[in-house]
């Protein structure tokens, strides 16, 4: 039943007076559509129109809406609890959960932090290298080195360590931490490591050593700084530049963990286990917020050695409701099933978007797992480019100079078609011509 035309025009005008979308004005530019449900890939508006949802709402939700595994895990915990404060209680939902993650890491990932979002796990992941030195003797060693072109989220710590210059955040310049930045990846997934690369990444470490807690990198897939694609031998490369200097490796896997790029974390692609990994989006299947990290015991132990304590807290950190649909959207994942969607998404994905390297203005266009990306010359007009992509029933959120899709992994082919066909219309009213 959809709302008729005067109760929607009054929701959009509370809307317009009243809520801060994200990373927009206020009032926003543009007026939001409104979305009354959703289930299986396609979100129904209030209009009465439905659209494929090409986004997994940013990424997270892999298996779609209303599943009904999803949605028993969340009523059963709710007869239960809905939360519990975590300082001095705990949970079953919470531990089970601890337990599967550290099963699915990579080894020796052994101890868990809860947090609510992938920005806060980030935090967190900063504070446990910082803390670490300090116990060890060394709070001289306060700064990351991390490479251009990166995203880790929002808040303030995060923020520090994306992109200074073309990332979202260079409004607050001269308000953050100063940490070290190497020159992006060279593009490209197949790409063979560099020797001038490897070389300058060497010098950047190898100059900065003296002063480095970590090298924090998203791994393989650079977000939100741009959506580019790098070797694994970057990842490898870092691992050995980090144990040769005695420095941690923190990997952010919020974006690319629970199998977006075809391997369960990003980080298998390369062989690689880290120090420290941020995980979160997909986490709960995009049923609620819920982030992690995880560590070694060798900085859980060094922090905690004479009763020190990881000083963080968040209110609802390991919120049951998470934390027990978290844990049967992992029971989901354990089946193995999401390989052969994510790389069935792949090749739909490769086919749907090749029209798109004809269009003017198109600099590149590169897929990998369940990502697809067209990359134009110059910025992306966003209304134009999303009303090409809803006139065709799917829902895309351009941004900076890329239209691109994550869909959610039980997106059937035909569905795959048509965004990839929505996505390329997206990009020729874009900007690509």
């Amino acid at each position: 039943m959809t709302r008729s035309d005067a109760d929607l025009a009054e929701l959009l005008d509370r809307d317009r007076l009243h809520v801060w979308h994200p990373y927009s004005p206020m009032p926003a530019s543009s007026p939001p559509l409104s979305v009354v449900s959703a289930s299986g890939v396609r979100l129904r508006l209030t209009d009465g129109r439905e659209l494929i949802d090409g986004m997994a709402s940013w990424w997270c939700a892999v298996h779609g809406y209303r599943h009904p595994a999803l949605d028993a895990a969340l009523r059963d915990q709710l007869d239960r609890m809905a939360h519990v404060m975590f300082g001095g209680l705990t949970h079953e939902p919470a531990v089970r959960l601890a337990t599967r993650l550290v099963e699915l890491a990579p080894a020796p990932l052994e101890h868990v932090f809860f947090s609510d979002s992938g920005s806060v796990s980030v935090e967190v992941a900063i504070k446990m290298s910082l803390q670490y030195w300090r116990a060890q003797g060394h709070p001289e060693r306060r700064r990351l080195l991390t490479v251009r072109g990166g995203y880790h989220g929002d808040t303030f710590g995060a923020m520090a360590v994306c992109d200074p210059v073309g990332g979202m955040h260079a409004h607050f310049a001269g308000t953050l931490a100063e940490h070290v930045f190497a020159d992006r990846p060279p593009d490209g997934f197949d790409a063979r490591l560099d020797p001038a690369y490897a070389e300058h990444l060497a010098e950047r470490v190898r100059s900065h050593a003296h002063e480095l807690a970590a090298v924090i990198v998203e791994p393989i897939v650079q977000g939100a700084g741009g959506m580019h694609f790098y070797s694994p031998d970057v990842v490898r490369l870092l691992r050995d530049l980090c144990d040769r200097h005695d420095l941690l490796l923190i990997l952010d896997e919020v974006a690319t963990g629970f199998g977006r790029t075809g391997q369960l974390f990003a980080c298998e692609h390369a062989g690689v286990a880290p120090d420290v990994m941020c995980v979160g989006k997909a986490l709960t299947g995009g049923y609620l917020p819920l982030a992690a990290t995880l560590c070694t015991p060798r900085i859980a132990h060094a922090i905690s050695r004479d009763g020190g304590a990881l000083m963080h807290g968040p209110t609802f950190m390991a919120n049951p409701l998470a934390c027990a649909v978290a844990l049967r959207n992992i029971e989901l994942l354990a089946d193995g099933c999401w390989r052969e969607d994510v790389a069935r998404i792949e090749r739909g994905l490769r086919d749907g978007l090749a029209p798109a390297r004809r269009l003017r203005g198109v600099r590149d266009v590169r897929v990998l797992g369940a990502i697809g990306v067209i990359q134009l010359d110059g910025s992306v007009d966003v209304p134009r480019a999303t009303l090409a992509a809803t006139d065709l029933g799917v829902w895309l959120r351009p941004f900076r100079d890329l239209v691109y899709t994550m869909p959610p992994y039980v997106t059937c082919d035909e569905e795959v078609a048509r965004i990839a066909a929505a996505t390329v219309a997206a990009a020729a009213a874009g900007g690509g011509g």
